[in-house]
C-alpha cells in the first residue's frame, strides 16, 4: 500500500496546493468566478471560500454557524461557504494565500482532512473551468486512504462496491469487480465524483504512440 506521508510532508503538500490554487484563482475572469461546479449549487467562488474556512474560523464561529444551521452539519458547511463566497474575489484569494504555512485544522479534523479538502476541491474548481490540474500521487494515495477509513467526521459518500486498483502507484482497496485508474481519478470516485473522475482521466491520459 505504500508509506503514508508524515505530518511535515503532508503540510508541505497542502501549502503547495493552496499556493498553486491561489495563483490559478488570481488569474480568473469575473465570469469564471461565477462558474457552477459539480458541488451542488456552489460556484467557483463558493468552493474557493470553503477552502479557507476550516483554518480561519474559530471554534466559537463554528459553533455559531452550527446553531444558525439548527445543528445540521451539511447545511452549516453549505450556507457558510455560500456566505463567505460573497466576499470580493481578491479577499478570497488573499485568505487562501494567508493559509500557506498555517497548521490550523477545522474542529474534529486532522491534517489529513486539510489535504483531502484541497486536493479534491482544487479539482472541482479546475474541472469546472476546463483546466487541467495535476495531483501529486503520494498525496492522492494518502487522501484516498483517509476517505476509505474515516469515521470522524463521518464520511458523506458511500464507498464503491468494487476493488479499486491504482495504475500509477501501489494502492488497492475493496472487493468485487476491479476498477483500474490513476490514483487521482480513484480519489474523485471515492468522494462521490464519478463524472469528475472520468473527466480527469480523459484530460490527463497520455495518447498512445
Amino acid at each position: 500500500m505504500g508509506v503514508a506521508l508524515d505530518v511535515d510532508e503532508l503540510w508541505q503538500v497542502v501549502d503547495r496546493e493552496r499556493a498553486g490554487l491561489a495563483d490559478l484563482l488570481a488569474g480568473l475572469s469575473p465570469e469564471e468566478w461565477e462558474t457552477r461546479t459539480r458541488c451542488g449549487d456552489w460556484r467557483v467562488r463558493d468552493v474557493a471560500a470553503h477552502l479557507t474556512m476550516g483554518a480561519r474560523f474559530s471554534h466559537r464561529q463554528v459553533l455559531g454557524e452550527l446553531v444558525r444551521a439548527r445543528g445540521n452539519l451539511d447545511r452549516m458547511i453549505h450556507d457558510a461557504s455560500v456566505r463567505e463566497g460573497q466576499a470580493p474575489v481578491e479577499e478570497i484569494v488573499a485568505h487562501l494565500r494567508s493559509l500557506v504555512g498555517s497548521r490550523r485544522t477545522a474542529p474534529l479534523t486532522t491534517p489529513r482532512e486539510s489535504l483531502l479538502d484541497v486536493l479534491v476541491h482544487g479539482q472541482d474548481i479546475a474541472l469546472a473551468l476546463g483546466r487541467t490540474r495535476e495531483m501529486p500521487r503520494e498525496a492522492a494515495r494518502d487522501a484516498a486512504d483517509r476517505v476509505w477509513t474515516m469515521r470522524v467526521p463521518p464520511r458523506p459518500w458511500p464507498l464503491p462496491r468494487a476493488r479499486l486498483v491504482a495504475t500509477d502507484i501501489a494502492w488497492t482497496r475493496g472487493e468485487g469487480e476491479e476498477v483500474h485508474g490513476p490514483i487521482a481519478a480513484l480519489l474523485l470516485r471515492l468522494t462521490g465524483r464519478p463524472e469528475a473522475a472520468r473527466e480527469w482521466f480523459e484530460r490527463t491520459a497520455v495518447p498512445e504512440q
